[in-house]
């Protein structure tokens, strides 16, 4: 046995314990619940405007932006693998979800987001959350400074209050349409929405403590409804917001229909995965707790179910609401379902406002958001770190813009591992000699003139996870030998991985020195490398194992 014993691996119930749980086993008393409350109503006054328009920008009515928060961000609070998640409606679903309701109608996008909830739900299952941080860098911020373009593209028409009869979705045509629909623009739409962008700005340069995006709508709602300004509003474009969830009722179902979401339904999976554990990943970094990402992916699942049967769209945590969360003195999850509580009550109290608000203010709500969203000094350091990783950012960044986000996604994923498998094979070594320097010792022997010059015995260290990509550069290095020596030692002790290509190209080029009469040994191997060389067929008596280099040369001449 070995010195130290491994740590224990977690039970499912450790893995799926809802933070909630865990916050309440702690000690949960009347000092932590006035606090959540507070942050709850903190973060229930950012969420309010955003839900609405990122709903309106996704091509749907603004209270189902409520009611994705209201409902599926209570299941995010409540079942949730992080302490501070906040749930709703996300910035990085507007491409996404404006796509699908363009294509299949919200009857699609409902059933598409229940299959992606129950395959959310598979995943956490299955304990496949961790592989989610395997998705490189390059990939996350292309994608996310993708969506923001976009995002911002899409708000132009209600900025500016052009008088467009179709908005095309696609960039380039969208931008073509509103350059001929320029010479419409509406300069009372236009002031409100350089108002409410000064107000923004402002606030969150001299008080960013306070509401800027709710004080913003307020004022310019109240000032086109004071004076009567033609401006386009939300009652005007959509009717009367309910005061009350609705009815749950699932989407109809059929066969045609699943097949023809199922792609969309594994984008929304992705893409909630991906957006939720890097606003986990981000709330782990300003509180210094560690959240459990299968038990946070299968809340998302029930969340985004949740979401649909009561209305709602996508839900996925949210990334700016979180830190909002924490940043306002959150003890736990209790705040996140605070946050949805206080939603519920301003629907059924004061859904009629709603309707005076303008359009302009949350199109310029959104401009902010797409802005923040942009990650642009990631994006600067990275086209500068590397032409593989700047390759890999605009691969990601241009097909989101042009093509759409999971190919976006895809490429960028498929080109990352490849760059990162060429990094891998790069830094594999091959070195004649074996053995490392060693300190003089008393009885170290004299140098032999004879011995060195002799080439029946050759040692050659391989360095560095042996795989595919690398097989080609040790072999090569390999039939270098020249004439084929009596004894060839092959030393594995930096080599910590093996793969089935690397093994079975071995297996051939030791073949053919076995058939020139050459013995080999390989020294040093690990268990998981022996393993698989000896599954590809690398075995005695073919060739022989050695625990070192040395052991290798005395069983050789023994």
């Amino acid at each position: 046995m070995s010195g130290h014993s491994r740590a224990a691996s977690p039970t499912f119930v450790q893995l799926f314990t809802p933070k909630l749980i865990t916050v309440l086993r702690e000690g949960y008393g009347g000092r932590d619940l006035r606090a959540d409350a507070i942050a709850g109503l903190t973060v229930a006054v950012v969420a309010l405007p955003l839900s609405m328009a990122i709903a309106i920008a996704s091509g749907l009515s603004p209270e189902r932006g409520l009611y994705t928060a209201i409902a599926g961000g209570f299941f995010v609070s409540f079942l949730g693998g992080s302490r501070f998640q906040i749930g709703g409606p996300a910035g990085a679903f507007i491409v996404l979800i404006a796509s699908i309701v363009e294509r299949h109608g919200y009857d699609g996008l409902a059933l598409a987001t229940i299959i992606a909830g129950l395959i959310l739900i598979a995943v956490a299952l299955l304990r496949l959350g961790t592989y989610i941080k395997y998705i490189p860098m390059p990939v996350t911020v292309g994608f996310t400074a993708g969506i923001a373009v976009i995002i911002a593209a899409s708000q132009i028409r209600d900025v500016l209050g052009l008088d467009m009869a179709k908005e095309p979705s696609e960039l380039l045509p969208k931008l073509e349409a509103i350059a001929g629909a320029i010479s419409t623009i509406n300069w009372q739409t236009l002031t409100i929405t350089a108002l409410a962008l000064a107000i923004i700005l402002v606030l969150r340069r001299y008080r960013p403590s306070w509401p800027g995006f709710l004080i913003a709508i307020a004022v310019t709602a109240l000032i086109c409804f004071a004076f009567h300004l033609d401006v386009a509003t939300v009652t005007s474009r959509f009717g009367e917001i309910p005061r009350t969830l609705p009815a749950p009722s699932l989407p109809a179902f059929s066969i045609e229909k699943l097949q023809a979401v199922l792609p969309d339904a594994f984008a929304i999976a992705l893409l909630g995965a991906i957006e939720s554990l890097l606003s986990a990943v981000v709330a782990d970094g300003m509180s210094g707790r560690r959240h459990r990402s299968n038990a946070e992916l299968g809340a998302q699942g029930v969340a985004n179910v949740a979401s649909i049967v009561f209305g709602g769209m996508c839900v996925t945590g949210t990334i700016a609401r979180t830190a909002t969360n924490i940043r306002a003195g959150a003890r736990g999850p209790i705040s996140g379902i605070f946050h949805c509580g206080y939603l519920l009550l301003f629907l059924a109290v004061a859904a009629p406002l709603v309707g005076y608000i303008p359009l302009a203010a949350l199109g310029a709500v959104l401009l902010i958001v797409s802005w923040n969203m942009a990650e642009k000094e990631e994006f600067w350091s990275l086209l500068r770190t590397s032409r593989g990783d700047a390759a890999v950012l605009l691969a990601t960044f241009l097909l989101t813009i042009f093509v759409d986000l999971i190919t976006g996604i895809a490429v960028g994923v498929v080109l990352g591992s490849l760059l990162f498998l060429h990094r891998m094979a790069e830094s594999v070594e091959i070195q004649a000699g074996g053995l490392e320097d060693v300190a003089d010792t008393a009885d170290r022997t004299k140098y032999d003139a004879e011995a060195a010059s002799e080439r029946d015995v050759m040692v050659y260290r391989i360095s560095g996870a042996f795989f595919f990509g690398a097989t080609a550069h040790v072999l090569t290095a390999l039939e270098r030998i020249g004439s084929t020596p009596k004894l060839l030692i092959l030393d594995f002790t930096d080599v910590p991985l093996i793969d089935t290509t690397a093994a079975r190209s071995l297996h051939a080029f030791v073949k053919k020195l076995a058939r020139s009469g050459a013995n080999v040994y390989f020294a040093a191997a690990r268990q998981n490398v022996r393993h698989e060389l000896i599954a590809a067929g690398l075995k005695p008596p073919l060739m022989r194992y050695a625990a070192s280099v040395e052991s290798a040369r005395k069983l050789y001449e023994t």
